[in-house]
């Protein structure tokens, strides 16, 4: 007879979504959706705008618990489209 210990750790759902080598952040002035994008990104000077954004709005206080950018959604798609090719 197996005795089912519960587990104590959980992986968070939003975890397992987020591929190797890439992050979650929320986007939104204030309906705030949440974005995966490679970390690669982060580096970019496009990106580093939005970044800059961020720090100014939120310091290192971000309300979602992660990377929260202050911009709208389309801005956000706009950036990282450009930033894909």
């Amino acid at each position: 007879m197996a005795i089912r210990m519960p587990r104590i750790l959980k992986k968070s759902s939003t975890a397992k979504d987020v591929p190797k080598g890439h992050c979650a952040v929320y986007v939104g002035e204030e309906q705030k959706k949440r974005f995966v994008i490679p970390i690669s990104f982060l580096s970019h000077p496009l990106f580093q705008n939005l970044l800059s954004q961020a720090e100014e709005e939120f310091g290192f206080d971000h309300p979602m618990g992660g990377l929260t950018i202050p911009c709208r959604e389309d801005v956000f798609i706009n950036v990282t489209s450009r930033l894909r090719n």
